[in-house]
């Protein structure tokens, strides 16, 4: 249960967002995007919190205009996450949050117009230390790509970025991340597989437009899943048309099934059936909701029976076992007490916690030692 994942990563240039790292082999980056109104300062910076709150890695804002940006800059001076700026076509935009203390430029430099116009956004980047996003979508390709290939296609997508890294390449500006994001996934796939072959910066993943909580989770997992086995991607978003804190919560269960991050608890649950000692899903229920301020990364098993249960329960930190007349509960692999059905929740959650702060404990021991 606690093997490394058997994922080698693609190698490539490691940036920084803020103080987070980027490629070259650091964490893959969950982030999500606000989709509150970017003037509404204190709706943007509570939601900012939010996301930070469930383990958001970098969060970006949409900069429309001006008056945005002053507002972005407000932001900024609130919060303690790397933020990333969301700016289309006007470059003065780019300058100002610049100045503003922006973490990350999201600006395609091929839209912005006069190279004189690339070059005083890039320029501006260098000086501040801020690294650049180049961003194409398949429902925004050049109108001459459309022409070309007659439909978005995997190749029009990395033909569109290769065009604005060219810009940035021209300038010697080599601090920038890339993504080729598209609905449909196969498309998706396909355009990050030939653009990673192509260029040697960070990767950011996503299917975008993917959809609602279920069918956006879905889609996701499954276009970012195969990409992420093949070692391609360093930062992620997963793009739903729901609440932005569910963006966050599926993109580290992405990361925790493959063993690519361990943040917060690994649960392993049966679906339940006839042979079940307790309700295992309104277990399951109570326990997720209850537990997701817990970053401490666990690994907790919770089976109704006993068929598979002990088995389960012997490979993870604590483990429940569906008994008869009690649930046996395993710590660290070994039988350590029971737990009646009256007070299980409530019970399973205090020695979760207890767990979680005991390994905190023995990290920052750790840590300290090594200081």
């Amino acid at each position: 249960m606690n093997m490394p994942s058997p994922i080698t990563r693609r190698t490539s240039r490691r940036i920084h967002v803020g103080d987070v790292p980027v490629g070259g082999g650091a964490p893959i980056a969950v982030q999500s995007m606000t989709n509150t109104d970017t003037n509404d300062v204190a709706a943007t910076v509570a939601q900012i919190q939010r996301l930070q709150q469930a383990g958001a890695d970098i969060v970006r804002v949409s900069v429309p205009d001006m008056d945005a940006a002053e507002a972005f800059g407000k932001i900024k001076r609130q919060i303690s996450i790397p933020l990333v700026a969301d700016i289309h076509f006007d470059y003065k935009i780019a300058l100002r949050v610049a100045e503003l203390g922006v973490d990350c430029l999201r600006i395609n430099p091929g839209n912005i117009g006069r190279e004189d116009r690339v070059r005083a956004v890039v320029d501006a980047a260098r000086h501040h230390g801020i690294p650049i996003r180049i961003g194409v979508n398949a429902g925004s390709l050049e109108k001459d790509l459309q022409k070309k290939y007659g439909e978005p296609t995997p190749e029009a997508l990395v033909e569109s970025a290769m065009r604005h890294i060219d810009h940035l390449d021209r300038l010697d500006f080599p601090d920038f991340k890339v993504s080729v994001k598209a609905s449909d996934v196969f498309m998706a796939v396909a355009a990050y597989r030939l653009l990673a072959k192509q260029i040697e910066q960070p990767l950011h993943l996503g299917i975008t437009e993917a959809g609602g909580l279920r069918s956006g989770t879905v889609k996701s997992s499954i276009g970012l899943g195969m990409l992420l086995m093949d070692g391609i991607g360093d930062t992620i978003r997963v793009s739903l048309a729901a609440d932005p804190v569910e963006e966050i919560k599926v993109g580290f269960d992405m990361l925790k099934s493959l063993k690519l991050r361990a943040k917060g608890i690994n649960f392993i649950a049966c679906p339940s059936c006839s042979r079940q000692n307790f309700d295992v899903i309104a277990t399951m229920n109570a326990l997720e909701e209850r537990l997701e301020d817990i970053m401490t990364p666990l690994n907790v098993s919770v089976i109704g029976c006993v068929v598979n249960g002990p088995g389960e329960a012997k490979e993870t930190d604590i483990g429940l076992t569906g008994g008869s007349p009690a649930n046996l509960v395993y710590i660290d692999g070994k039988p350590a007490s029971k737990l009646r059905n009256d007070h299980l929740v409530d019970d399973l959650e205090a020695l979760i916690r207890e767990k979680a702060k005991e390994k905190e404990s023995r990290a920052d021991a750790l840590i300290a030692r090594e200081a």
